[in-house]
């Protein structure tokens, strides 16, 4: 008997002492790690966006308490003829999708060849992503200018006989603007699609060449499939930053000319910001978050992989 005692308190003495302490469970040690970036979130992303919400039915001045008033700030946002040209502003805006996307992925393609002086391209057509958006509208609105380089080249070219007012005429100003966005976002899809083609298994390639396909064929077969979630991603994110565009619009046209420009966020930026009128805002807000949750419900509808 006093062996056995002996032995136990032997063990419990090597025993270290931070073993001998009782473990959480796994699912509170869980949420004992989630629950400061969920009170983050909660305070800086759930609330201002059910606030917000709130207030969109609301008559609100600030200095004074919100007062319910309904769909009213919505029959006066929709009786907008400017905010219906945001909305379609938006849409219109989708169409550089395809372009961002298929320009992305070819750029992926290229660069992911083992070739000497590669990663001096993968950085410089990453350089738009990194570059200040105010150097953008500098730059930018000094090409467009109608004495700046884009009219001067296509002159020298004779393709155009007078200057064209790229920012200045509305027939031509919103797809201007799209243009810098494509030009700013290929830099970074193309990383995107660059990680996925990199993560695609050799073997499986060079099984398919021992069968016999061809490059075409193993593109169609192999790496379009694999790249499906990369795809979905890219898809999701880029419909959704054109849906939610505003620094372009900001730094080179602030909405004109004739606000052929206005977007759904820059009518909302320009209702709050500049004429303080933060319901009407709020509720151009919440029109534009309903566009984005459809879109990107879309996406994941039709382009989700049909395989895991």
């Amino acid at each position: 008997m006093d062996t056995t005692a002996d032995a136990l308190e032997t063990t419990a003495v090597n025993t270290p002492r931070a073993a001998r302490r009782p473990r959480l469970p796994a699912s509170a040690q869980a949420w004992l790690f989630l629950t400061p970036a969920l009170l983050l979130l909660a305070a800086f992303t759930f609330w201002p966006v059910l606030w917000g919400s709130y207030l969109a039915f609301t008559e609100y001045k600030v200095i004074t308490p919100p007062e319910w008033v309904g769909l009213k700030n919505f029959e006066e946002l929709f009786a907008d003829e400017v905010f219906i040209t945001s909305v379609k502003n938006s849409l219109l805006y989708l169409l550089i999708v395809p372009f961002i996307q298929l320009g992305a992925l070819g750029l992926a393609v290229l660069v992911n060849n083992s070739l000497p002086g590669i990663k001096f391209f993968r950085a410089a057509f990453y350089v738009p992503v990194v570059t200040s958006v105010s150097v953008v509208g500098i730059m930018w609105g000094w090409m467009y200018n109608e004495q700046g380089l884009i009219n001067a080249v296509l002159q020298w070219l004779r393709v155009i006989n007078e200057p064209v007012g790229w920012l200045t005429d509305d027939r031509i100003a919103l797809y201007a603007v799209m243009f810098v966005t494509m030009w700013r976002g290929l830099g970074w899809y193309m990383v995107l699609y660059l990680a996925g083609l990199q993560s695609i298994p050799k073997e499986v390639e060079e099984a398919a060449i021992l069968d016999g396909a061809n490059r075409w064929q193993r593109f169609w077969r192999i790496t379009v499939p694999m790249l499906a979630p990369t795809i979905l991603l890219c898809s999701v994110l880029s419909t959704l930053a054109a849906m939610k565009v505003l620094e372009e619009v900001l730094i080179l046209t602030q909405g004109g000319p004739i606000s052929s420009t206005f977007t759904g966020l820059y009518y909302a930026y320009d209702m709050g910001i500049r004429s303080f009128n933060f319901p009407r805002a709020l509720a151009a807000s919440l029109v534009v978050s309903v566009f984005c949750i459809l879109i990107a419900w879309l996406n994941f509808k039709f382009i989700r992989p049909r395989h895991r």
